[in-house]
């Protein structure tokens, strides 16, 4: 008897579930930071906050950029095995792969200098000046990554329960990627705006997800 994951699909069905796993801790922890321990840290006095930017902040940012990783390598893997070129699937993929790219080249680097400053100013040295616009650069990048995440898996999904999402017009396809790149542009070198409280940015990730499902189905 032949195991089922040895046979044709078998393969694919490996790469969904490690992209699946991995997706949950990358995500969870997105959310996580963004929704409890930014609003945490509004609160914290100094040393607590220092505290947990020294030693917990470090540990979770581990998980967090390696679960980016693991999610994308194992989406495009996905994606080439299966053939999966539906419109609203690739849009979910740019989506995802915007945000994988955010963590690696905006929020890990500039964390890493906000950890150091934190780590210098604990051991009695000055705090490192570029800080400040490190960890705004970071909460920028990791805001819009929030926004994203919300229509990025209402298209993953798309792929099976919404088929009529797998062909889109090229207007729909130049106007959709217009509006993300635009916000992406927003969250390198931007502002926060409505994104800057939890509950602005839940409200503009569904709006995003109806505007974008609209563009899609409707153009």
């Amino acid at each position: 008897m032949e195991l089922a994951l040895l046979q044709s699909n078998g393969l694919a069905f490996i790469f969904r579930w490690i992209h699946i796993l991995a997706g949950v801790a990358w995500i969870g922890l997105l959310w996580y930071f963004n929704f409890v321990q930014g609003e945490y840290f509004k609160e914290a006095d100094g040393s607590s906050k220092s505290d947990a930017i020294r030693k917990l902040v470090p540990r979770a940012l581990w998980w967090f950029r390696w679960g980016a990783m693991l999610t994308f390598l194992s989406g495009v893997a996905l994606l080439a095995i299966k053939q999966l070129m539906g419109w609203g699937i690739l849009l979910g993929g740019i989506l995802g792969t915007l945000m994988f790219l955010n963590v690696w080249l905006i929020i890990w680097p500039n964390q890493k200098i906000v950890i150091a400053s934190a780590n210098k100013a604990a051991e009695g040295g000055e705090a490192d000046p570029r800080a400040a616009g490190a960890l705004a650069k970071a909460g920028l990048a990791s805001r819009t990554n929030t926004l994203f995440s919300i229509p990025m898996l209402f298209f993953m999904a798309s792929s099976v329960h919404l088929a009529q999402l797998m062909t889109a017009s090229t207007v729909a396809k130049v106007v959709s990627v217009a509006i993300v790149l635009a916000l992406q542009v927003n969250g390198m070198v931007g502002k926060q705006g409505p994104l800057t409280s939890v509950k602005g940015v839940i409200h503009m990730g569904l709006l995003l997800t109806l505007v974008l499902y609209l563009v899609v189905d409707l153009l």
